[in-house]
């Protein structure tokens, strides 16, 4: 497990926190695919004792992005390349819907609140802050996602999307993908200006289907 720059988790929210920071430590590859995970170690890194660790590595199960393993503690989730394909196919639709519904139904304040988390990822980008630039990136798709207002839809997106986030931050690592996906953001926020749905909903799944065509060679059949 590599070294990173973690505080001790405040008692505040030590449940969600604990989620976060473990979901953060895998997408960002801390804590690797296949790789066993140490809980003593995370314990004293984070402050926490055993209990809200193992109550956090349940919902990152329930996510799939962990593995719980009868009396061996957990590991890191590996996708294969036809369960990645497959996971990337649900959240394509499902963005792509969102996309469609979102610019039907989008207010002016949650465009807003796009377009300036947009500017500030592109900033992150120009400075080649993959972290700071995926962590927008997430915050975007999601606002698309409410903007939607369908509430089944989000509760399905939130179950899969968690799945292909590793993936989705590994795409990036790519120049030329990440070049890419900004200007497929661009494409994206202008479709959602104009209310174009028929524009918006197959940008937002071609978006997609470029990264899992990036991670896999184009080894994966459509």
């Amino acid at each position: 497990m590599q070294s990173s720059k973690v505080m001790p988790i405040a008692r505040l929210s030590l449940h969600d926190e604990t989620v976060a920071r473990l979901r953060t430590m895998i997408t960002e590859g801390d804590l690797l695919p296949g790789s066993r995970i140490a809980e003593r170690e995370l314990c004293d890194r984070f402050g926490i004792s055993r209990t809200p660790l193992r109550e956090a590595l349940k919902v990152l199960a329930s996510e799939g992005l962990v593995e719980l393993l009868p009396h061996r503690g957990a590991r890191v989730t590996r996708l294969s390349e036809v369960e990645l394909r497959d996971a990337f196919e649900i959240v394509a639709t499902l963005e792509a819907l969102a996309g469609e519904l979102a610019c039907r139904r989008i207010d002016e304040a949650a465009l807003a609140h796009i377009e300036a988390v947009h500017l500030r990822m592109a900033e992150h980008y120009r400075r080649a802050e993959l972290a700071e630039y995926f962590a927008c990136n997430q915050i975007i798709h999601e606002a698309i996602n409410r903007a939607a207002g369908n509430a089944q839809l989000t509760e399905m997106y939130a179950l899969v999307s968690n799945r292909v986030r590793r993936a989705r931050y590994m795409a990036n690592h790519s120049p030329e993908r990440w070049a890419a996906a900004m200007r497929e953001h661009e494409e994206i926020l202008d479709a959602l200006r104009r209310r174009d749905g028929k524009a918006c909903g197959p940008l937002l799944r071609a978006h997609l289907e470029h990264k899992l065509y990036t991670l896999t060679d184009g080894n994966v059949a459509p």
